[in-house]
């Protein structure tokens, strides 16, 4: 048995090294990736240019960093829906936030669109900023507040997931119909749903990683609780576990984590269930 708890330990250190070493070489080759593709020679250049604190500093580098982090909370809240939920093909948008999400963003440019003012690239970018951001934050919440709502709370496993399911249909019919009463909101909408690292700042990344860090402590107490969920909800009790506490919590970090990448680069819905 201590054998095999080494075997593991030791596949496990691999393994995170392998993902820090691939982790260090994605990001160089974000900050390598600009209108040449991606070029070590065109990167050097830029480094030792006029212009580097832009393009590498404000740019590449914010994106790069803010893609890393984006992956890390969606892979995170991942992982904590497959644990709460006992089922490998879980994601981060179960319970109704990316639904709730993508509402938020096309209220946001139905609205904009129904008003009939020309929005100046300025304007544009301010909204595509705060206010989108906004939008598909408060909607990501506001979907799993609906849920819980309708679920009654985190109490039983099986209705927390069909309230979710409910909820994600119902707003993305309402999301549909709003994009039908401003058929312009489409391509927004198709944009976010795609995701994008083109809004992507220090602003951005410091917000990320401050989710980040509150959310993986969250997750990591009560990794143990989801251990023993997979031996049943009966077993966790018989360990003294408070199953109706331990999932409103690893919902409140899902629900935060969530959220937070959600409004920063769009939906990119396959990313939560890879990482």
């Amino acid at each position: 048995m201590t054998g095999s708890l080494m075997t593991d330990r030791r596949d496990r250190i691999r393994l995170a090294a392998g993902l820090l070493v691939l982790g260090v070489l994605l990001a160089a080759a974000g900050l390598a990736a600009g209108s040449e593709g991606w070029s070590i020679t065109a990167l050097w250049r830029d480094l030792h240019g006029p212009d580097a604190a832009l393009i590498v500093g404000q740019i590449r580098a914010p994106r790069t960093l803010g893609a890393w982090l984006t992956g890390a909370l969606l892979g995170l809240a991942g992982a904590t829906a497959q644990g709460l939920f006992r089922n490998p093909l879980a994601d981060p948008y179960l319970l109704g936030s990316a639904s709730g999400a993508s509402l938020g963003v096309v209220l946001v440019l139905a609205t904009s669109a129904l008003a009939g003012h020309a929005i100046s690239l300025e304007t544009a970018d301010a909204l595509a900023r705060i206010g989108l951001v906004g939008a598909a934050f408060a909607g990501a919440l506001i979907g799993v507040l609906l849920t819980l709502a309708l679920a009654r709370g985190a109490e039983q496993t099986v209705r927390l997931l069909l309230a979710g399911i409910v909820v994600g249909v119902v707003l993305s019919a309402f999301g549909d119909l709003a994009t039908t009463a401003a058929p312009d909101a489409l391509r927004g909408k198709q944009a976010f749903m795609l995701g994008s690292t083109g809004f992507l700042g220090w602003g951005s990344c410091a917000a990320l990683a401050v989710g980040l860090l509150l959310c993986a402590p969250m997750c990591w107490r009560w990794s143990r609780a989801l251990d023993a969920l997979t031996l049943g909800e009966d077993s966790a009790r018989s360990l003294g576990l408070d199953l109706a506490r331990v999932r409103l919590a690893l919902v409140g970090a899902l629900a935060l984590a969530t959220g937070l990448a959600v409004s920063q680069a769009g939906l990119v819905a396959f990313v939560g269930l890879v990482a």
